[in-house]
């Protein structure tokens, strides 16, 4: 049988403040939870986070990263003479063959090929960037940009 000595809430369902302050008795008299004398137990002896009690704090001591590092991969350039030198005409160019050339590390990174020098073969290129100089001089010497 049920007794009223015995009711209590659900576990979880009640929160208690906690009081402090209200004699030695309650376990919080005193010094109301905040230990004896120092900054802490001040009203508004809040310590800003780094703080190092007046030394130089750590985040000031080391070194910092100068300069400026983009998020942005950079792809990597290729000239119009490199695709003159390494290709025949009517061959492909796409990432893994110029890898396969020796002309880039990865077959997985950004290509770009820019105008500079001059192409006489008609090659046909995908998966690569082009500038708009080198779209030009490719299309002149009969080459394809898929």
């Amino acid at each position: 049988m049920l007794k009223l000595n015995e009711l209590k809430p659900y576990k979880g369902a009640t929160k208690r403040r906690k009081v402090v302050g209200r004699g030695v008795g309650s376990g919080h008299g005193t010094f109301s939870g905040r230990g004896a004398k120092g900054q802490k137990a001040r009203s508004g002896g809040n310590i800003p986070a780094g703080f190092e009690g007046g030394r130089m704090p750590l985040q000031r001591q080391i070194p910092k990263q100068r300069g400026f590092k983009s998020i942005h991969i950079k792809a990597t350039v290729l000239s119009l003479d490199d695709l003159n030198n390494k290709f025949n005409s009517g061959e492909t160019v796409n990432p893994k063959i110029l890898k396969n050339k020796g002309l880039v590390k990865s077959a997985s990174e950004e290509i770009k090929i820019l105008g500079v020098g001059e192409i006489k073969k008609a090659l046909t290129l995908e998966k690569v960037i082009v500038s708009g100089a080198a779209r030009e001089k490719i299309e002149k010497a009969g080459g394809k940009i898929s």
